[in-house]
C-alpha cells in the first residue's frame, strides 16, 4: 500500500520563495484590495474638493453681493507691463463694459489733471517705498457722469522688488454729496443763499490772522433791514422769508467787489471787503444798497416796502472784534438818524470802545 504524498512545503522552503505561513489567499486578491482602497481615497478626496469648491463659490457669491452693496471693487496692476485687472464693480464705477480690455493711459484720462498728477505722485512714492496709499478722487465716467471714488493700494514685492500694486476702489459719491450738503448748510444761509454767520465769523478770524502778513480786511459794512418786523407781524413768516430771499438776490450783486456777503441775524447782513477795495467804492456801494432796498418787493400781488440802514467801519489794525464794534456803532447811529441812512465810523480810539453806543459818538454822516 503506497503512502500519501505530502504536498505542503516545508517552512524553510516557503520562506525561501517569499511566503509566510500567515499568508492567506492568492496574490491577485491583494492587488484588488489595494486598488479598491486607492479608489476609495480618491473618491473621498474628490468629494472634499467638490465641497471646498462649492464653499469657495458660495464665499465668492457672498463677497460679490457685499462688494456690490458696498460699492467696493478689487483691482490690480502688474508693474512690468501695466496690465490691469478689475472686478465687475470697478467696471461699473467707470461705466465701462464688464470684462472689456483696459488701457491704463485711457483710464487715467477719466481723472481731472490735478487729481491725475496727485495720483501718479503718491503711486510712484508707494512703489519706491514698497508701501501703499489711499486717495479720494473725482472722476468723469465713460458716460460723462461725475463720480467720487476712494482708492486704496498696496505694493506687492517678490525677492524685495515691487512686482504689482493692488487694492480696492469704492464709490463714495453719495458720501461726498452728503458731506458737501452738510458743508453748504453750515456755510450758507438756507433762506437767502448768502454766506452764514459762521462763515462770516471764520472770514473775520482769518482776517485777524492775516493782519500780520499785511492782508487784513479793508472794511466791514453792516446792513439792517428797516420795518422787517412789521412785515412779519402783518403778513406772517412765509411772506417774511420771501422778502429775505429777494433781499438776498439784491445783495448778492456785492459778491463781485467783496470777500463775503452774509446773513448774520434775522434781518441783519454783513459785507466784508478786502484791503484792495478803495474806501470811496465801499461808500458808494453802501449808498447803492440803501437805494436798492427802497424799491418795493413784489410778493403774491403785494408791494412790500422795507428799506435799509448801513454802518461802515474801515480797518486800521486788522482787529476783527474792534472792526465789528465800530461798524455796529455806525449802524446804530444810522438807525437812530431815522433809518434809510449810511453812517461811517471815523474815530481813532477804537481799541478803547466799550460798545456800539459809545462808537456812535464818533461818526460822520454819509449822504
Amino acid at each position: 500500500m503506497s503512502k500519501a504524498r505530502n504536498t505542503q512545503l516545508p517552512a524553510a522552503t516557503a520562506a525561501s520563495v517569499g511566503l509566510s505561513p500567515e499568508t492567506r489567499g492568492p496574490t491577485p486578491n491583494s492587488s484588488t484590495d489595494r486598488i479598491a482602497t486607492l479608489e476609495t481615497r480618491i473618491a473621498v478626496q474628490e468629494a472634499l474638493i467638490a465641497r471646498l469648491q462649492a464653499e469657495l463659490a458660495h464665499s465668492r457669491k457672498i463677497f460679490e453681493r457685499a462688494s456690490n452693496a458696498a460699492q467696493i471693487g478689487v483691482w490690480e496692476c502688474e508693474l512690468d507691463d501695466c496690465t490691469l485687472r478689475w472686478s465687475d464693480v470697478v467696471y461699473d464705477m467707470f461705466d465701462l463694459p464688464r470684462g472689456s480690455t483696459l488701457d491704463r493711459d485711457e483710464i487715467l484720462a477719466f481723472y481731472p489733471e490735478a487729481t491725475r498728477l496727485e495720483l501718479e505722485d503718491i503711486r510712484s512714492r508707494a512703489i519706491r517705498e514698497g508701501g501703499g496709499f489711499s486717495l479720494d478722487a473725482e472722476i468723469t465716467t465713460a458716460r460723462g457722469r461725475p463720480r467720487w471714488i476712494r482708492i486704496t493700494a498696496t505694493v506687492e514685492c517678490e525677492a524685495g522688488e515691487p512686482v504689482r500694486i493692488f487694492g480696492m476702489k469704492q464709490d463714495i459719491t453719495a458720501e461726498k454729496n452728503a458731506t458737501l450738503r452738510l458743508r453748504h448748510m453750515a456755510e450758507f444761509d438756507a433762506v437767502t443763499g448768502l454766506s452764514s454767520r459762521s462763515r462770516f465769523q471764520s472770514r473775520m478770524a482769518e482776517a485777524s490772522n492775516a493782519a500780520a502778513a499785511g492782508a487784513p480786511v479793508g472794511a466791514l459794512m453792516l446792513i439792517d433791514l428797516d420795518h422787517f418786523k412789521q412785515v412779519n407781524d402783518a403778513f406772517g413768516h412765509l411772506v417774511g422769508d420771501d422778502c429775505l430771499r429777494a433781499v438776498g438776490r439784491r445783495l448778492s450783486r456785492l459778491h463781485a467787489t467783496s470777500d463775503c456777503v452774509a446773513r448774520i441775524g434775522g434781518d441783519e447782513f454783513a459785507v466784508v471787503f478786502g484791503p484792495e477795495t478803495p474806501r470811496a467804492v465801499v461808500v458808494r456801494l453802501a449808498g447803492a444798497v440803501v437805494r436798492t432796498m427802497r424799491r418795493p418787493i413784489e410778493i403774491a400781488g403785494r408791494h412790500i416796502e422795507l428799506g435799509a440802514s448801513v454802518g461802515i467801519a474801515f480797518a486800521d489794525d486788522g482787529n476783527s472784534e474792534t472792526l465789528h464794534a465800530q461798524a455796529d456803532g455806525a449802524l446804530y447811529a444810522a438807525k437812530a438818524a431815522g433809518r434809510g441812512a449810511v453812517r461811517i465810523f471815523s474815530g481813532t480810539g477804537g481799541e478803547h470802545l466799550a460798545g456800539a453806543r459809545r462808537a456812535a459818538a464818533e461818526l460822520t454822516a454819509c449822504p
